[in-house]
């Protein structure tokens, strides 16, 4: 599968929440890079360590954190870079902005992930300290 078509079953799976898939298409030792200052921000090593953070993402966004839109699949080499827009709302407090996934591809799957939120104060005041 190229590059491209990985990014885009990855971001299929996200947004449909197919577990399965996701952990087809990510590597079990992916480094994951989340943005900001908040209590997600920092690097996660394992899919183990992603799986726990995503799942606390969607606890504390009461499940409505999600990519919205994705377009743009633009590869490099190894890396995919794909323009998104995610939103999710938790106590009156309403998360919705464009970023970018960054997503290196090695043996079929995905090995590292960058993401980058267009407007990290935002992001951050939504998912707190």
């Amino acid at each position: 599968m190229h590059a491209i078509e990985i990014a885009k079953t990855y971001i299929q799976a996200a947004q449909t929440g197919d577990q399965a898939t996701l952990g087809r298409v990510i590597s079990p030792d992916v480094v994951w890079h989340q943005p900001g200052n908040n209590q997600f921000s920092g690097t996660h090593r394992g899919m183990a360590a992603v799986g726990q953070m995503l799942g606390q993402m969607m606890a504390v966004s009461q499940g409505t954190f999600a990519i919205t839109r994705a377009d743009h699949y633009m590869a490099n080499g190894d890396w995919v870079a794909v323009s998104i827009e995610f939103a999710g709302e938790r106590d009156g407090l309403t998360l919705q902005q464009a970023g970018v996934d960054l997503l290196r591809i090695a043996d079929g799957k995905i090995v590292e992930v960058r993401l980058f939120s267009s407007d990290p104060a935002q992001e951050d005041a939504f998912w707190g300290q």
